[in-house]
């Protein structure tokens, strides 16, 4: 089968399309003929081995442990491993594996849920990751509620475009954060107002929220908490700036450094790839009040451009892999 692999760490260069061997499915996985996959930050950080801890924390010291790239994904079931009862080949599944960048994957069945109705299965590429940690970064850490303020920064992005919907299924009142040219892409998101930070500044000390999510990760904690209700939360979900080694981590550990101290809540996530979790992403979409927003699709070719493409920040939305 195709696949796109890397030997070492470095810039997208070290992606190649190649042949490689179909995988199989082992005991309590599911094999999947994949029909797309999605660019999420992490595939960056996994291509170019940085932050460096990510190296420490088992993905692979001098080269990556799994070298098919891609995560997200979607398709129909080919085959099932041993103690698999809840898929069946022909099911059509969403969620997320190691090695989407390719024709087959294989993932673990705890991972994966069926395809929600209605919705086209190359377009539930685009959900587990990015839909994942905006429902628990809202639901879990923020703790939203209905009339509360929420101001998404990066709301265009792969992240930002589900926190604006699933805020606002919520009840919150949406505002968004993004650049000139996505202030249409987020306002039909539903989002109740949105900023353009190429012309206007969000922390101008009169516009107040209850709860930021930070998707952006480009902003000092002080700037941010000038935004914050006296009671009000920070979110920092990701982040690219704070050195090779911590990476946006760095702005994670500060934020629970300073917490006790402050009035404000600050905290971070680290999403958790829960079943449930894919399975509320998949009601939210049922009922009309979750899509993807798709900017663009490519052949397997076109994933090393895709990937530098989110990286630089020019994405609006997600970007789908078609194998």
């Amino acid at each position: 089968m195709k696949a796109i692999v890397q030997d070492t760490y470095g810039s997208s260069d070290v992606l190649e399309l190649r042949d490689i061997e179909k995988p199989e499915p082992g005991p309590g996985e599911v094999l999947i003929a994949v029909r797309a996959a999605a660019v999420d930050a992490g595939v960056w950080h996994l291509m170019s081995g940085r932050p460096y801890l990510l190296r420490l924390m088992g993905f692979g010291l001098r080269a990556p442990k799994v070298p098919v790239r891609g995560r997200e994904v979607a398709g129909r079931v080919e085959a099932v491993g041993g103690g698999v009862t809840a898929f069946h080949p022909g099911d059509e599944v969403f969620g997320i594996c190691e090695g989407s960048f390719a024709e087959y994957a294989s993932a673990r069945q705890d991972k994966l849920a069926h395809k929600p109705t209605g919705l086209p299965l190359e377009e539930a590429a685009a959900l587990p990751i990015s839909g994942l940690t905006a429902l628990q970064a809202l639901r879990d850490v923020g703790r939203v509620r209905p009339g509360q303020r929420v101001l998404v920064i990066g709301a265009a992005g792969g992240v930002g475009t589900f926190a604006v919907q699933l805020a606002k299924a919520y009840g919150a009142h949406v505002t968004g954060v993004c650049s000139t040219t996505k202030t249409e892409l987020v306002r039909s998101l539903g989002a109740d107002e949105v900023i353009d930070y190429t012309r206007e500044e969000f922390a101008d000390g009169v516009r107040r929220y209850d709860l930021i999510l930070d998707t952006a990760g480009n902003r000092t904690l002080a700037h941010l908490r000038r935004a914050l209700t006296p009671r009000g939360t920070l979110v920092i979900v990701g982040g690219e700036g704070g050195g090779n080694w911590l990476g946006g981590i760095d702005r994670v550990l500060r934020a629970a450094l300073l917490n006790p101290f402050v009035r404000h809540g600050l905290k971070g996530i680290f999403a958790s790839e829960r079943q449930a979790d894919l399975e509320v992403l998949k009601r939210f979409v049922e009922d009309g009040s979750l899509a993807p927003a798709i900017q663009s699709t490519c052949a397997l070719d076109g994933a090393a451009g895709a990937v530098e493409q989110l990286h630089r920040g020019e994405a609006r939305g997600k970007i789908l892999i078609m194998p």
